[in-house]
């Protein structure tokens, strides 16, 4: 059989780091391929060899047999027929999907763009793909799921043989999700080769045939999904056992000290919500993607405006204007979004750590750069970074550093409110690990913490108390001897109203 896709002894440096180290592997004609590993593992970085964007590399990659190089993105998309569906969709917005899907490759006529032409092809392929908005639909109607469809019709626009799918259920709901897998599941049956990376391992037994694990950027093994499970994938990802869900590990520390009242809020996305937060408290949010979690949240920290309600911190009233007013009233937020919003793109580790908590780092009238150093190097340690170095720029970090690099910031402060937006959204089950320890002993310190997550395991295994919201209202409050997952998924779908 001739393989879809062959990676053969594939060596990839970078300044100072040698990233994937002699990696091959086959990936079969018409199968769901996973591709797993901690941050850091290197597969972004193969992917971006497959697809043309790193051109510099040792090794042979082969589509059918046949040896290709591409020489970047277009190329890999039109002489090889392969597609990349990213985990942040690239849409233009104020156009429309059709000119979304072709764009640069639009049929023409007489010298214009034949429009009619467009819509019908990318219109049969919505209609394919069971898409309920069509080619002139504008983007910017389009939900997160939406979205993701959209790209997944510009892969089939250029009939693509091969799509790889990174991270594509990230910010996608539950039905969102289902709505994918079925799409993804029709491919196959089509013959189309599909590529899969998630750190999600619920969804590699839904979806996936065979699974390929590096780590450390090397090759371990390539496992046949259906006769393994959990504990060996996981094993093989981290090199030890771990246990991937979120289990308390230290006792209740909430006292009966209200830190954090809010009261009656209500804005474009959330209506009326009201709740308390007690000192030592890791208080979880939970609800379905789009229910006003986050909106609330940057309303509490004054980024967002509200219309009405009212906000105290330790019994005090106060009207918090933006996150700097926030961060010297002691709240601080990890945003969900963090690369756009979690750090300085061009900045490095020593500033991105730094950046909230300069005062620390005076010395009379100047910042002592070196006390910015032997702060950034606590952390790389204290939270396992990699690259350990203090000097690189996060941006060019994997996605579990750059959120250790955002806790190490917020930890480096004297808040005593931590907000966490999604705290393990794309990140490894090691790092996973290593996130709820740190929330736990911020709580152990007489902290407060409040952790927002779509995860219904992970906010049930790490909360006190969890607030359940939909559709902008809470709808339910359980206390963690009531704990159900089945109770917090009735509240979620707007089954119960507290």
């Amino acid at each position: 059989m001739t393989e879809a896709i062959a990676f053969e002894k594939i060596n990839k440096y970078f300044p100072g780091a040698h990233v994937l180290k002699d990696v091959s592997f086959c990936v079969h004609p018409g199968e769901i391929h996973a591709l797993l590993g901690e941050n850091g593992a290197g597969k972004s970085t193969l992917l971006n060899i497959l697809h043309g964007i790193y051109t510099e590399y040792e090794g042979d990659v082969k589509l059918f047999g046949s040896e290709v190089h591409f020489k970047n993105p277009n190329d890999a998309i039109m002489n090889g027929k392969i597609s990349k569906v990213h985990q942040e969709t690239n849409v233009v917005k104020d156009i429309s999907v059709g000119e979304n899907v072709a764009l640069g490759h639009e049929p023409s006529r007489l010298g214009f763009v034949n429009r009619r032409a467009l819509n019908q092809r990318v219109d049969g392929i919505l209609m394919q793909l069971g898409c309920s908005f069509r080619a002139e639909t504008k983007a910017y109607q389009l939900s997160a799921g939406e979205m993701q469809m959209l790209a997944i019709a510009k892969a089939l626009y250029y009939d693509s043989k091969i799509i790889s799918l990174d991270e594509p259920t990230a910010s996608l709901s539950i039905k969102e999700t289902d709505n994918l897998f079925s799409v993804i599941r029709e491919l196959k049956k089509k013959g189309i080769t599909i590529l899969y990376v998630s750190h999600r391992l619920e969804e590699i037994f839904q979806i996936c045939d065979r699974a390929t694990i590096l780590r450390d950027g090397a090759f371990i093994t390539t496992l046949d999904v259906p006769k393994t499970n959990r504990a060996e994938l996981i094993r093989s990802m981290v090199g030890r056992d771990v246990d991937a869900l979120a289990n308390r590990t230290k006792p209740c520390m909430a006292s009966e000290e209200v830190i954090l009242k809010v009261e009656h809020f209500c804005g474009e996305k959330f209506h009326d919500v009201s709740f308390e937060l007690k000192k030592g408290e890791i208080l979880g949010f939970s609800g379905l993607v789009g229910a006003g979690r986050t909106e609330l949240m940057r309303a509490v920290c004054g980024i967002d405006q509200k219309k009405s309600g009212d906000l105290y911190l330790k019994g005090q009233k106060v009207h918090l204007k933006n996150s700097s007013d926030a961060l010297k009233n002691g709240i601080g937020l990890l945003p969900e979004d963090r690369k756009t919003q979690g750090f300085l793109n061009l900045s490095t580790n020593i500033d991105n750590v730094a950046i909230s908590s300069l005062e620390k780092y005076m010395t009379g009238i100047f910042v002592d750069a070196g006390k910015k150093r032997k702060n950034c190097e606590h952390y790389i340690q204290e939270l396992d970074i990699h690259p350990p170095k203090a000097e690189i720029l996060t941006a060019n970090m994997s996605g579990g550093n750059q959120q250790k690099v955002i806790i190490a910031r917020w930890l480096s402060t004297d808040v005593d409110i931590l907000i966490f937006d999604e705290p393990t959204k794309g990140v490894d089950v090691g790092a996973r690990v290593e996130i709820y320890r740190l929330i736990e002993e911020f709580a152990e310190k007489g902290k407060a913490v409040i952790v927002i997550s779509s995860d219904l395991p992970e906010v049930l295994g790490i909360s006190d108390r969890v607030i359940v919201m939909y559709e902008g209202r809470k709808t339910g409050e359980i206390e963690r001897e009531q704990f159900s997952e089945e109770l917090a998924m009735e509240y979620a779908i707007g089954g119960k109203s507290s």
